[in-house]
C-alpha cells in the first residue's frame, strides 16, 4: 500500500510542478506575443516612412540641383541611391555625402523612456558618409562603425497616431517629438542641415610649437 500511496504522491508533485511550468511559461509567452505585434507594426510603419524619405529625396535632389545651377554650380555631384534591399538611401551633396539605413530591425527593440514603460519601436539611423564603404570596412561590426558616424536616429512606435522620436547627437540626444505624417520630410530636413550646415575643417597637428 506504502507504494501505491508514494506513486500518488509523485503524481500530485508532477501535476503541481507542469502547473507551475505552464503558469509561468504562459506569462512569458503573452509578454513576447505582445512585443512581437508591437515589432510587426513598427516595422511597418518605419519601412513606410524609409520609402517616404526616398520620395523626399527625390524633390530634394530637383531643388539643390535647380538652386546651385542658378548660382552657376552644376548638379553632377548631387544625386542619390535607393539599394536593392530597399534598406539603405545614400544621399550625394557635392562634397557632403549622407546615408540612411533601417538595417538591424529584425528583432523587438525599445527605446528607453525612464520612469514610462520602454517603447517598442523601428528606427532609421542617418549617419555622415557613404554606407556602404563604411560596412565594407567593417565586417567584424558593421553596427558599431555605423553608429560611430551617427548624425540623428528616428525611432517610430506600433501606433500610428504616436509620434516619432527625433535624436541628434550633437544635441545631447535631445528628443524632438514628430507625427509619423510629417517625419519623412522634417527627418530628412533636419540631417541635412546638421550636416551640410557646418563645415569641415583643416587637417593639422596638434600640439605643435
Amino acid at each position: 500500500m506504502a507504494g501505491n500511496f508514494d506513486s500518488f504522491d509523485n503524481l500530485e508533485t508532477s501535476i503541481r510542478k507542469s502547473s507551475v511550468i505552464q503558469e509561468r511559461i504562459n506569462l512569458v509567452s503573452t509578454h513576447m506575443y505582445k512585443q512581437f505585434l508591437e515589432y510587426q507594426h513598427s516595422a511597418m510603419n518605419t519601412q513606410e516612412i524609409f520609402i517616404k524619405i526616398a520620395d523626399n529625396m527625390q524633390a530634394t535632389v530637383d531643388y539643390l540641383k535647380q538652386s546651385f545651377s542658378a548660382r552657376g554650380v552644376a548638379g553632377d555631384n548631387i544625386y542619390y541611391e535607393l539599394d536593392s534591399t530597399q534598406t539603405v538611401l545614400v544621399l550625394n551633396i557635392l562634397w557632403h555625402t549622407i546615408s540612411f539605413t533601417t538595417r538591424w530591425n529584425n528583432q523587438p527593440q525599445a527605446l528607453y523612456r525612464g520612469v514610462e514603460p520602454p517603447l517598442i519601436s523601428g528606427r532609421i539611423i542617418a549617419l555622415k558618409g557613404n554606407f556602404h564603404q563604411i560596412v565594407k570596412n567593417h565586417k567584424e561590426n558593421e553596427l558599431a562603425a555605423i553608429l560611430e558616424q551617427e548624425v540623428a536616429s528616428l525611432f517610430i512606435p506600433a501606433e500610428k497616431s504616436q509620434s516619432g522620436i527625433i535624436k541628434i547627437n550633437h544635441l545631447g540626444n535631445r528628443e524632438f517629438y514628430i507625427n509619423q505624417m510629417d517625419a519623412p520630410r522634417e527627418f530628412l530636413l533636419k540631417v541635412i542641415e546638421t550636416i551640410c550646415g557646418g563645415g569641415i575643417y583643416h587637417e593639422e597637428i596638434t600640439g605643435k610649437q
